[in-house]
């Protein structure tokens, strides 16, 4: 067996959960196909009939399910979100912009291996239910408060307070808007994604 086989046989495998867009996801995607990460994506579910990761997954040829109660209105969603991540022998999960609070099956079932990114330093005011995306942004602005950042972090039965794996800040400009601390953001989620499953696939 050459190296290269061996390498590409210990890849882990990446389940992601996404809401609407998934750009994490991307970024983990593009990572793996470069070799930046021993990873392979594996499987995408929303929750979400209309997210775009769906068709970005159909794009690229990964595996796509739409899991929610109207097509399961008599399963508990969160045991078949976990039966399916199980099928496809993920070794972790990332949650890339996914609005629906874990479970206690999937979590017992991936204990530390479930990953969400927040566009804000945890722990703070700026995590927590209704806390997410551009809102985060805005009231951290609002605030005038003088930095901000990406936290990387597992997931636990409530919004943005599991375990930090990492955590990646920045100054805020004195003419800093809603616009432009966003894009800075994404910039620095991408680098902060990338580097906390570095550090996952290193340790596992």
């Amino acid at each position: 067996m050459t190296k290269q086989s061996k390498t590409k046989l210990s890849s882990k495998k990446i389940g992601i959960l996404a809401s609407h867009n998934g750009s994490g996801f991307q970024t983990i995607k593009n990572a793996c196909d470069k070799s930046i990460l021993n990873a392979q994506v594996v499987l995408v579910i929303s929750n979400n009939s209309s997210s775009k990761a769906l068709k970005t997954a159909e794009e690229m040829n990964i595996p796509n399910l739409i899991v929610n109660d109207k097509i399961y209105p008599n399963d508990n969603i969160d045991e078949k979100i976990a039966k399916l991540f199980k099928q496809y022998d993920c070794d972790y999960i990332f949650c890339s912009g996914y609005m629906k609070i874990i479970g206690s099956k999937l979590i017992s079932s991936f204990e530390e291996k479930i990953i969400n990114t927040h566009p804000a330093l945890l722990p703070s005011i700026y995590g927590g239910k209704g806390m997410y995306g551009r809102f985060v942004h805005e009231a951290i602005i609002k605030n005038n408060e003088k930095k901000s950042g990406v936290t990387i972090h597992f997931v636990n039965e409530k919004y943005d307070d599991g375990k930090i794996i990492l955590k990646k800040e920045l100054e805020l400009s004195k003419n800093e808007t809603v616009d432009t601390l966003e894009n800075k953001i994404k910039d620095l989620e991408n680098q902060a994604i990338i580097e906390a499953f570095k550090n996952l696939l290193a340790w596992s």
